[in-house]
């Protein structure tokens, strides 16, 4: 079998063929190991895992994700911190978990980040839908002015 390897050009045209009703846009995430180096199929782990919360509110713009290693009094053992802020128009979302790996810390994020995702989306749908009043549909109040014209 042969593999034609084309230009970027011709690359781009075959994804925008591939993803031709579905737009792919993949979040913003700045990620910061402090005091350590983080490994890329850990940081690869969180960004796959950030990119699933786009399933539940697609208006999330960026995050920061935060790794921090928390020495005990053992110093063997180091408690995994993770700490995420994800923006989203109109708010900001943070969460801060910890485990005994990264991995753990950041699905127990996750759940916490959904959680928190879906009752930020509820309460913008709710102050957007129109008010029920007795099974009726409540408009915005409009004054009408009429004028009797005596004939």
């Amino acid at each position: 079998m042969r593999t034609v390897i084309g230009n970027q050009k011709d690359l781009q045209t075959r994804l925008e063929v591939m993803f031709y009703h579905k737009t792919l846009v993949l979040m913003r995430l700045q990620m910061q190991a402090i005091h350590f180096d983080a490994d890329p199929k850990l940081l690869t782990f969180i960004q796959q895992k950030m990119d699933k919360l786009d399933t539940f509110y697609d208006r999330i713009t960026s995050g920061e994700v935060f790794l921090r290693l928390d020495k005990s009094d053992n110093a063997k053992l180091h408690t995994k911190l993770l700490e995420v802020k994800i923006y989203v128009p109109g708010g900001t979302m943070f969460v801060r978990e910890q485990g005994t790996t990264f991995e753990e810390a950041t699905d127990l994020a996750i759940d916490t980040l959904k959680m928190q995702v879906k009752k930020f989306k509820d309460k913008r749908n709710k102050a957007r839908a129109p008010k029920l009043v007795d099974g009726v549909l409540q408009a915005e109040e409009v004054a009408i002015i009429t004028e009797d014209i005596e004939e």
